[in-house]
């Protein structure tokens, strides 16, 4: 193979008009990431997965409409109440969008409550609602209300000096209509209970004697058999619980704020209070207290989803994580220590020899904390420099850092405060460097840093060399365990001489100098990925081998994907592995002929981006933290970084992309028409049958140990 980092041949870019004639359009984004969501919810409705693990994956389709609610819907929303007829956001698409979430949810609720509740009962394992309850189980729960839940609910009753109450994004609420009349005599007929996110959802009642069944209680009917409790005097006429989604992506004028920091702060507290966009309500609730939840929030009926269960199915983890029954979960996996690494060996000493490469999860991503733990107790070591964007709540990473400070290295972290939903606690670890006195910075303004990059350097015999450790995920041990993704470790002066440069670029903002291997967003990235698309059309042209092979998230730059319908046109034969959204149509005769989309969803996350470009006889294997989208492409500091080491790059070949084409239990196709089907369906294989391959259980046989 040809060495990746040679440069590409003199040819010139795609331009987005001259790419290809669109003559079919683009599938849609956001209609895309609703049908990843359907492919998410196949995995609740397997039979062959275990029990409480469907229950799992019923809860992460949850958790993955609230985001889109949060952060895709708003504009959808917009043009609904603006009756928008232009555009990409309109009229038609909030309905079509609507229609397709209604239909998820309904999908959801039915295999909640036909399939999986009736499994788990089998099994010993009950949510036991009111009429259910016998006579020691209901003086338990009134017992558990007023002890450990009346103390924490302060029911409002609404009237002109207690208007309606500020409702927090995804929060649990009841809303209750009353008889009667209220201490001054007055006819105020709606009150609204806020239920604490401290209390627990889901409750373990005590097990009669001698029983091995568990029996748990759900903190929404605690409450509504006992909200006659909360209005003395009063009649409870009808009630139901709700939950309101809300615009919460945060959006801040960087040029306009002093202190970002702070603006963040600040900006954190409103997040909870955005935009209404979804109203959740119980199935029965009446249309009387719907429509006035629907005013309140400003919302049109389509907004309403009534369902018929728990209102927030995320919840469903609290019900998960305290059931003890391994039966029900998958099998044990324990990730194997890194087969290019020796246990106790010097991390330095071993990449004198040559880079490493760790294939996460299937190997412990424990090796790259114990790089960075050697590096902070190698006295040899002056300085240590490292991204931060999602590190979790309680990050090692962070108390490495403060470690090596303390040990007088030198250590600057750039702190990617804009990580959405993690903006809380990467300020906290911001705040807590900064008191050892570690050097912050927040990378640049208007762009976010998603580049994930370690660098070390190290004293040997009067001069510096540097050890960096470059990756597709995040440097979270949690999503480690549940991310496929690769972590790259590497002495080689040209690689670490770049990533030094990036580093001093986002530190002192100034002029990127120029990059010997590296392709860095929002500067290059694009730009060189659309040359070597370019130089496989160029290839085909003169009747030279021609492939495009690429596993990502998310495939929705424009510009990128005109490249590859032109290159589609030309011949270039492509293979793209996309688990999410993907704009590219496939197989559309005379348009996309020689493209295939498949996206694998296992029970690992894929998360690693592999790009393979083969024009004649050359071949570039790149890796990187950037997906094919355009706030990677152009609003986001990302790397790309080729993979030269012959061993390396064959395993990169066969563990992430041949595997991953061949697989049948868990690949769904991209058809012409935009919908998905099963690979084992097309194989005709209507069972999944052992006999299928699984590229993430091929890797887990390969590398680490069940049980």
């Amino acid at each position: 193979m040809t060495t990746a980092a040679s440069p590409v041949p003199a040819t010139p870019p795609v331009s987005a008009a001259a790419a290809a004639p669109v003559r079919h359009a683009f599938l849609d984004r956001d209609q895309s990431i609703l049908a990843f969501n359907e492919r998410v919810l196949d995995w609740a409705c397997r039979k062959d997965v275990p029990l409480l693990e469907r229950l799992r994956f019923l809860a992460i389709v949850s958790s993955n409409l609230d985001e889109f609610f949060e952060v895709r819907f708003a504009p959808h929303h917009a043009a609904r109440m603006a009756n928008e007829q232009r555009g990409a956001a309109t009229v038609e698409t909030y309905h079509a969008l609507t229609q397709r979430v209604h239909a998820l949810v309904q999908r959801q609720y039915a295999v909640y409550n036909d399939e999986l509740l009736p499994a788990l009962e089998k099994r010993g394992i009950r949510i036991v609602t009111h009429g259910e309850r016998n006579p020691r189980q209901r003086r338990w729960v009134r017992e558990y209300f007023v002890n450990e839940v009346q103390p924490l609910l302060l029911p409002i009753g609404l009237d002109p000096s207690h208007p309606f109450p500020q409702v927090a994004n995804k929060s649990l609420n009841f809303i209750v209509r009353l008889g009667g009349r209220d201490a001054f005599g007055r006819e105020n007929d709606i009150a609204i209970v806020k239920v604490p996110r401290a209390l627990k959802r889901f409750v373990a009642m005590p097990a009669a004697q001698g029983s091995k069944q568990l029996h748990f209680v759900s903190i929404s009917s605690i409450i509504r058999t006992h909200l006659p409790d909360l209005f003395p005097g009063r009649t409870v006429l009808e009630f139901s619980q709700f939950r309101v989604t809300r615009h919460s992506d945060l959006a801040l004028d960087e040029e306009e704020v002093k202190n970002l920091r702070t603006a963040l702060r600040l900006g954190l507290q409103q997040r909870h209070y955005g935009q209404a966009l979804r109203l959740e309500v119980s199935a029965g609730c009446s249309d009387y207290l719907a429509n006035f939840l629907l005013e309140q929030f400003g919302l049109p009926p389509e907004s309403l989803y009534r369902v018929p269960g728990p209102v927030n199915l995320v919840r469903l983890n609290q019900l998960i994580d305290q059931i003890d029954a391994p039966a029900l979960r998958f099998e044990r996996f324990t990730p194997g220590w890194p087969v290019e690494l020796t246990p106790g060996q010097s991390f330095f000493e071993r990449l004198k020899r040559g880079d490493v490469l760790i294939h996460q999860p299937y190997e412990s991503f424990d090796a790259v904390l114990a790089f960075l733990r050697e590096a902070v107790e190698d006295p040899d070591v002056l300085a240590i420099k490292q991204t931060i964007y999602r590190t979790g709540q309680r990050s090692q990473m962070t108390e490495l850092l403060r470690e090596a400070v303390r040990r007088g290295k030198e250590v600057t972290a750039v702190v990617e405060l804009k990580a959405r939903f993690d903006e809380e606690a990467n300020i906290n670890h911001a705040e807590q460097l900064e008191s050892v006195g570690a050097q912050v910075v927040y990378g640049i303004v208007g762009l976010k840093t998603h580049a994930k990059m370690l660098l070390v350097t190290r004293r040997e015999d009067g001069r510096l060399v540097r050890y960096a450790h470059i990756s597709t995920g995040n440097y979270n041990p949690g999503t480690a365990r549940a991310y496929t993704d690769l972590s790259y470790l590497s002495a080689d002066e040209a690689l670490t001489a770049d990533v030094e440069a990036i580093f001093g670029h986002l530190a002192s903002q100034n002029r990127l100098p120029r990059l010997n291997k590296v392709l860095m967003a929002p500067f290059l990235l694009q730009k060189g990925l659309l040359e070597r698309i370019e130089a496989t059309v160029a290839a085909c042209k003169a009747g030279q081998p021609a492939r495009i092979l690429l596993k990502m998230n998310a495939l929705t730059d424009e510009p990128l994907v005109r490249a590859l319908v032109h290159a589609s046109q030309a011949g270039v034969q492509i293979d793209a592995i996309v688990r999410g959204a993907c704009i590219l149509p496939a197989g559309v005769p005379g348009y996309t002929d020689n493209v295939r989309i498949r996206s694998v969803i296992g029970r690992f996350l894929e998360h690693s981006r592999v790009f393979y470009f083969q024009w004649g006889e050359r071949e570039e294997l790149w890796l990187s933290s950037a997906d094919w989208m355009n706030r990677n492409m152009l609003r986001r500091v990302e790397l790309a970084w080729p993979v030269s080491d012959p061993h390396l790059r064959a395993r990169i070949m066969d563990e992430c992309l041949h595997l991953y084409l061949n697989d049948q239990r868990d690949a769904w196709l991209l058809q012409p028409d935009g919908t998905y089907v099963k690979a084992s369906v097309l194989a005709g294989k209507s069972a999944r049958g052992s006999g299928m391959l699984s590229a993430q259980g091929t890797l887990m046989g390969r590398y680490g140990t069940k049980g």
